[in-house]
């Protein structure tokens, strides 16, 4: 009974994941939190999160115990000249801790360098979680354009059928010559194979966006329609005005001047090779030590033998502590140590190098996204008017060809040529929306639709 009521929780669950129609929203939320890259830097931001914890603890004093057992075999002479055997056991144990006192404030610098690390590697999965965004945003959209021409095929599909069986009927009755039947299924048959087309390109769209956000079940995967407004209005920003507003909100570029401030205490801890090292210890200890020949530790100055003690009273007897304090100042080490900071401060150039090419290329989106805008919506302005010149010359065919004026061929073009126009339209419409959403995200304004 309970393996059927689990079997059946997981139909039920796997039916409704696949009558699910997504959101962009959904689409961006879901990819965000499931795309392996993403997981992946998120590992690597936890990676940094515990460098930073070593960084803090190393203020914190090492302690450390030992434990020393020995045995000795051999011929031994003492003090008197008389050759015995020696053999023995010792046994040592200690416990020490060491602190460091002063090294120029390396492990505050490296503490601050690591913070850095971390902050950096926050930007670097926002960065990734944009870019997935906007490949969503632009494979949705995608989607609903497909669906927008896969409507219009399906429009001259349908007056195509009707034109094909008042052909029919003309022909039978023996009104129009069989040439005029031929062009109707002629013209059938292709529009049939447009909305063909533009059903498998609307798969092939949704199959991208599945993969994108790496579906296990793509085949039952489907989005939301979303009416797009049939009406569009010029771009109300311009480059210049987001272009200050993007380099204070991308992450690429809010981790790169991060990363120089890290690549700075990277040489600020390097240059702490240049000064003294002090470091405080402590420690106690004690020993234990046992013939294997005698129970005699040795003779006395009279020559009368020293009887052992046992091992805890020798424990007690030889317990002992120490305290030290040690420095270790740098002479001469090969002029590394300069050349490991000369090493750091070109990293920090290379750093400086790398938020001037993030800016550059943030400079470069915006002004390809501001131009796109402005082309895309110049190309539906020229659609647009010419979707109204085909619609009028598609209105006077009809007429022609109901007037038998002119042939099916002619009217066959004219729907062609409206067809067309109106798959410009929607293209050049969804073009200069992505370009439009483009700017607007780099101007800080969330994805929508």
């Amino acid at each position: 009974m309970k393996k059927s009521a689990v079997f059946f929780l997981s139909l039920l669950s796997a039916f409704v994941f696949s009558q699910k129609v997504w959101t962009l929203q959904e689409c961006v939320n879901y990819a965000v939190e499931n795309n392996l890259q993403v997981i992946q830097n998120t590992y690597n931001k936890k990676l940094q999160d515990n460098s930073l914890q070593i960084a803090k603890r190393q203020y914190l004093p090492g302690v450390s115990g030992t434990i020393n057992n020995n045995v000795s075999f051999g011929q031994g002479i003492d003090v008197f000249g008389t050759t015995n055997r020696n053999d023995n056991f010792s046994n040592r144990a200690s416990v020490g801790a060491d602190i460091l006192i002063y090294n120029n404030g390396r492990l505050e610098k490296n503490i601050r360098k690591t913070e850095f690390d971390v902050e950096a590697s926050k930007f670097d999965i926002e960065k990734i979680k944009n870019d997935i965004s906007l490949q969503i945003a632009q494979q949705y959209l995608s989607i609903l354009l497909n669906r927008e021409i896969t409507k219009i095929s399906e429009s001259a599909l349908d007056n195509a059928d009707k034109l094909y069986k008042r052909a029919k009927i003309t022909t039978e009755v023996g009104t129009t010559p069989q040439t005029i039947l031929a062009e109707a299924e002629a013209a059938l048959a292709r529009e049939k194979q447009n909305v063909k087309t533009a059903q498998i390109n609307t798969e092939r769209s949704l199959f991208a966006l599945a993969m994108l956000l790496q579906l296990p079940d793509y085949k039952n995967f489907d989005i939301q329609n979303v009416n797009i407004q049939s009406e569009i209005e010029a771009p109300l920003f311009s480059a210049d005005q987001i272009i200050e507003k993007a380099f204070e909100n991308q992450p690429q570029i809010k981790s790169a001047e991060v990363r120089i401030k890290s690549a700075e205490a990277q040489t600020e801890i390097t240059e702490t090779a240049f000064w003294p090292t002090v470091t405080a210890s402590a420690g106690i200890g004690t020993s234990y030590f046992n013939s294997l020949v005698t129970n005699y530790a040795g003779r006395d100055i009279n020559g009368n033998p020293i009887k052992e003690s046992g091992f805890f009273k020798q424990y007690k007897d030889n317990f002992g502590q120490q305290l030290g304090l040690s420095a270790n100042i740098p002479i001469f080490n090969k002029g590394i140590t300069r050349l490991n900071v000369e090493q750091s401060k070109i990293n920090e150039d290379i750093a400086k190098n790398a938020l001037l090419q993030q800016k550059q290329q943030v400079l470069q989106n915006v002004q390809q996204a501001q131009f796109d805008a402005e082309s895309n919506y110049q190309a539906y302005l020229a659609a647009s008017q010419a979707v109204k010149s085909a619609k009028l010359a598609l209105d006077f065919a009809e007429k022609s060809y109901n007037a038998g004026k002119t042939t099916i061929y002619d009217l066959n073009i004219a729907r062609n040529n409206y067809a067309n126009a109106q798959g410009s339209v929607e293209q050049s419409k969804f073009n200069y929306l992505f370009s439009l959403k483009l700017l607007n995200f780099y101007a800080g304004i969330p994805l929508s639709l």
